[in-house]
């Protein structure tokens, strides 16, 4: 599905009912990096996955965007497909669209996968260097072709001049002062061998957010789809605490 917002053509996935849950995707991928864990989610809530601008399906920004241009663009859209109030779910590059607009607007809870508030750009392209880690770890194989097929090459092997300038906007911001407005409670899900983003940066982030709570669990970072029967769980378990206070 598509909706026009900006001038721009997004495509966006939603199924489920209950309570929305909004899946961020990460830096050069696409709906189906999250859409095994919306999957695991679909019975009790209604999922609503999108690719940003610039991935997928969806249109190219006209010109390099910001975290908060990004933001903007996930307030029109939740505006637009008629959300109120969602569970934000975000991984790297979307955990960072999440910080931004959570500071920002009303949401019930937020989860943060493998995405610190400063983020430095290294030499290799964060695909090609987790797709090297991936073959490093036993039983990981079949992870790690799924993830060639859905990590953008259209991005790291052929970037339009967009993007790669969007790319360096994006990665040098400094977002701690939005994470440390955030009031809702906050779950950070990281992967203890996590060359990307240390787990050091998340007990970082944990300490400055008003109600975070940090889980480790082993893997890289994508811990989530390395342990996705777990992280299922725990997501259902934080989601159904927030039910119960307001009954």
């Amino acid at each position: 599905m598509k909706k026009n917002i900006q001038g721009l053509d997004i495509n966006y996935l939603q199924y489920g009912e209950g309570k929305d849950v909004l899946l961020l995707h990460g830096w050069g991928q696409n709906i189906a990096m999250m859409k095994p864990l919306g999957d695991n989610l679909c019975n009790n809530y209604r999922i609503t996955i999108i690719d940003f601008p610039g991935f997928g399906e969806s249109s190219e920004p006209p010109e390099p965007w910001t975290i908060e241009k990004y933001s903007k663009l996930l307030e029109d859209l939740v505006s637009e497909l008629g959300i109120k109030k969602p569970i934000l779910v975000g991984h790297s590059f979307g955990g960072r669209v999440a910080f931004h607009y959570a500071a920002r607007h009303s949401i019930e809870k937020l989860v943060i996968f493998a995405s610190p508030c400063i983020r430095i750009q290294e030499s290799l392209p964060l695909s090609v260097r987790v797709l090297k880690a991936l073959k490093k770890i036993p039983g990981l194989n079949n992870l790690g072709e799924f993830m060639k097929n859905y990590i953008g090459s259209r991005d790291y092997k052929a970037a339009s001049p967009i993007m790669r300038q969007t790319l360096v906007e994006v990665v040098n911001e400094d977002l701690s002062k939005f994470a440390r407005e955030i009031e809702e409670p906050t779950l950070l899900i990281w992967g203890e061998n996590d060359t990307e983003e240390p787990v050091s940066e998340a007990k970082e982030l944990e300490k400055i957010m008003i109600d975070a709570a940090l889980i480790v669990l082993p893997g890289t970072h994508y811990a989530y789809l390395e342990n996705l029967p777990r992280v299922t769980t725990i997501l259902q378990e934080f989601f159904k605490e927030e039910k119960e206070k307001g009954e």
